[in-house]
């Protein structure tokens, strides 16, 4: 299956590398000056190749009288990311909401993992190209839905959320016998492509848009419609990290509030940067298109997280619950204002 969809993705022209985080060898602490950063695929992680392309970490470090070296890594999925943070592989990662209150969970008390911000407000689309199925009440056996990381990722956890709204919370995990882990461009190539056991995929942007251009792929659910506006998507890091190397820290919320400003206020310059960095094979006409909607929003403050936070709790899916979505936030010298 894999072999297959890595050899769909290349001949589309979809990138498809991959890092398993357990391939990632664990790494020593390191001082002051230094940051590993993992982001994963799709225009949510638009800030960070603003970040990365214009070097605001390097620009706000030597604000602070700090030369930062910045090291960047790909991964695929919620566990791959919260392996390689926890590992000590790297210091920030980039992930969905429902891998970010897994960590959190996991780490209360300890390591309290917490998130830095957000990466802006985006709809994510169930995608299928099985004619049969209008709602997720129509999956079946004959269904496999392709999600970064199976019971993890945020796409898993919006997923549940679904099923417990359709048959209950004692049903949230209903559908999950029939999701896959496949990075998204694999699966993008295969809904597009046909001919796969994958008939389903719970996308992000511009993935999604791609797949839709299939006329037998459809919208099954619209994120939006199920919790409203949201942020998907995070940057998280550990407690320890953020008090050991406070400038370097600093200076990397610093360039992400630089590069949110930046993104929203010209987005055509954006769409630039995002195919510039990630070579991704998107005309810049199709990539404007989609970012130009008033649904997307790039902005580091989190909207509308906590619905999922309280829902996890509910369901035992996490131990800990949070009392509000700051629980799960750092607040640094501008404490950001979100829900």
């Amino acid at each position: 299956m894999r072999k297959t969809l890595s050899r769909l993705a290349a001949g589309i022209g979809l990138s498809a590398s991959l890092v398993a985080g357990s391939l990632v060898a664990p790494a020593t602490a390191h001082a002051e000056g230094e940051i590993r950063i993992a982001e994963q695929f799709g225009i949510v992680y638009l800030l960070l190749n603003v970040v990365r392309d214009q070097h605001l970490i390097e620009k706000h470090g030597k604000e602070q009288g700090v030369d930062i070296k910045v090291d960047w890594t790909q991964l695929s999925g919620g566990a791959a990311t919260n392996d390689a943070l926890l590992s000590g592989s790297v210091d920030i990662v980039g992930a969905g909401v429902g891998p970010l209150l897994t960590i959190w969970d996991r780490t209360y008390g300890r390591q309290n993992v917490k998130a830095v911000a957000s990466l802006g407000n985006f709809p994510y689309y169930l995608l299928s190209s099985n004619p049969n199925v209008k709602t997720i009440a129509d999956i079946s056996e004959k269904d496999r839905i392709a999600l970064p990381a199976v019971g993890v990722s945020v796409q898993s956890r919006f997923l549940q959320y679904a099923a417990a709204r359709q048959w209950g919370d004692k049903e949230f995990n209903r559908l999950d016998k029939y999701t896959l882990a496949v990075p998204h461009p694999d699966a993008t190539a295969a809904l597009i492509a046909g001919g796969t056991e994958l008939n389903g995929h719970f996308s992000n942007p511009p993935f999604q848009e791609q797949a839709l251009a299939n006329k037998d792929v459809h919208v099954v659910l619209d994120t939006y419609e199920l919790l409203g506006p949201n942020s998907p998507t995070v940057l998280f890091t550990t407690e320890k990290f953020r008090k050991d190397n406070p400038k370097t820290y600093k200076a990397f919320v610093d360039a992400l509030a630089e590069a949110a400003d930046f993104a929203q206020k010209d987005k055509a310059a954006a769409a630039d940067t995002y195919i510039r960095v990630t070579k991704a094979k998107i005309s810049r006409e199709e990539l404007l298109k989609i970012i130009d909607s008033p649904k997307y929003e790039f902005t580091v403050t989190p909207k509308n997280t906590y619905p999922l936070a309280e829902f996890l709790y509910r369901v035992g899916a996490i131990k800990h619950k949070p009392e509000s979505w700051k629980d799960y936030f750092f607040q640094d010298e501008k404490p950001l204002q979100g829900s």
